[in-house]
C-alpha cells in the first residue's frame, strides 16, 4: 500500500484563504510576481510599491517566498517608477 505524503505547505493543505490575498495583492500582480512572492509581501504589510522605500533589498529578499526572479521584477518596477529601496 503506497504511503500518503502529507504536505507541509499551508496553501496546498487548504489552510490559507487565497481570496483574502486577491483583494490586497493587485500592485504585485501588475508587475508579474508569482503567488508566493505576492503572499510574502502582503503578509509583511506591503501592498504598494511606494512602501518598499522603507525596506532594504536584503530585508525584502529574506522574506519566505521572495526569490531572485521576484526581486528582479521588483527592482525593475521600482526603477521604472522612480522609487528605490531604503539604503
Amino acid at each position: 500500500m503506497p504511503s500518503e505524503k502529507t504536505s507541509r505547505c499551508a496553501v496546498t493543505r487548504g489552510e490559507v484563504d487565497l481570496d483574502s490575498y486577491a483583494s490586497r495583492d493587485g500592485a504585485w500582480r501588475a508587475i508579474g510576481l508569482a503567488a508566493p512572492a505576492r503572499r510574502a509581501l502582503v503578509d509583511a504589510g506591503l501592498t504598494k510599491l511606494t512602501q518598499l522605500s522603507k525596506w532594504t533589498r536584503a530585508d525584502l529578499g529574506s522574506l519566505h517566498g521572495m526569490g531572485p526572479n521576484a526581486l528582479t521584477k521588483i527592482d525593475d518596477a521600482l526603477k521604472a517608477s522612480g522609487f528605490s529601496y531604503r539604503t
